[in-house]
């Protein structure tokens, strides 16, 4: 065959590739679309999950089912989704351990390059909490407090590597302090002890510490976002109290197979958007203090990988072991 001929005959291959994808797109969805959900029932990914699946699912015709695939800190169920068909019809809902898990674990059984951000879905914000005793009204008399006793405060986490142990490590790197970290089988039970006084102070999402707020069991001192909340309007951010930069948010994304064709993911973007500005959709997500944050894919990938390279340090800093 003639070197024309063989342009001739790859461009049209090319063509037919690229029209087979657009077909593809126009008609998707045509069958149930899987939701993995990285974490047990009856978590916080859980809850959002199936908000977004039952809204997907009634926007585009078909049923988007929520599965709950948890182990491994979360990497099991996003494993399932990076080994999965790259169609359009396997997608999973990630929290920060994409950023993380490559700092945090020697080996993962997936490359987290394998899946292709989709986008942002939620938030729910943190607060900086202390037991009443501590003598600290504001974080920046917390901080200070922390100088004047090096490794004399502590703060409880709900485990190595998670949101609750990471926040207030970024804290000891940012303002230089030592506080010793004492963690627990889950942020409820660190909740427990800083309530009960067995720990200095936490950082906790805000529906997780609420009620121990309003019963005075503990006092917030910053809430880490970039906006003061409803539900504490009395409290500054974390920039308000002099530690600008120092926002930590527990978010969730969708993302599908890497090689999934870009005109599902505009698809799948297009119409998760439309879900996540539908009024009853946030009404629903905020019952549960989630915030909604659609994205371009763009836009996400670039927050995933800000995030790991915010989150390097800390970990570098903190000396935490890959497990």
């Amino acid at each position: 065959m003639r070197t024309g001929s063989r342009t001739v005959v790859a461009v049209l291959a090319g063509a037919l590739v690229c029209g087979s994808a657009f077909v593809h797109a126009q008609n998707y969805p045509s069958r149930s679309i899987r939701m993995v959900l990285p974490f047990p029932p009856g978590g916080p990914t859980d809850a959002l999950g199936r908000i977004v699946a039952q809204s997907l699912s009634d926007l585009v015709g078909q049923p988007v089912l929520a599965d709950n695939r948890p182990g491994a800190g979360g990497n099991l169920g996003l494993e399932q989704a990076a080994k999965a068909a790259p169609d359009g019809y396997t997608i999973v809902l990630t929290s920060p351990i994409i950023s993380l898990a490559p700092l945090l674990y020697k080996k993962l059984n997936y490359d987290p390059k394998d899946l292709a951000p989709v986008s942002m879905v939620g938030a729910v914000n943190n607060v900086f909490v202390v037991h009443p005793s501590v003598p600290a009204k504001t974080l920046k008399e917390f901080v200070a407090l922390a100088r004047s006793r090096p490794g004399k405060l502590n703060y409880g986490s709900g485990g190595v590597g998670t949101t609750t142990h990471l926040a207030p490590e970024m804290l000891k790197s940012m303002a230089k302090i030592n506080l010793v970290h004492v963690p627990y089988k889950g942020s409820g039970l660190a909740a427990v002890a800083v309530a009960s006084g067995e720990v200095d102070m936490l950082v906790a999402t805000v529906a997780a510490v609420l009620p121990m707020v309003q019963a005075n069991k503990i006092r917030p001192l910053a809430v880490l976002s970039p906006h003061r909340l409803l539900t504490l309007p009395d409290v500054p951010t974390s920039k308000e109290s002099g530690f600008d930069g120092y926002e930590v948010l527990v978010w969730y994304g969708l993302l599908a197979p890497a090689a999934t064709p870009r005109e599902v993911i505009a698809r799948l973007n297009g119409d998760l958007n439309k879900v996540l500005t539908s009024q009853a959709t946030k009404d629903k997500m905020a019952t549960l203090d989630f915030q909604s944050m659609p994205s371009t894919p763009e836009e996400f990938g670039a927050y995933i990988k800000n995030e790991a390279a915010r989150y390097t340090k800390v970990v570098s800093e903190a000396g935490i072991p890959k497990q």
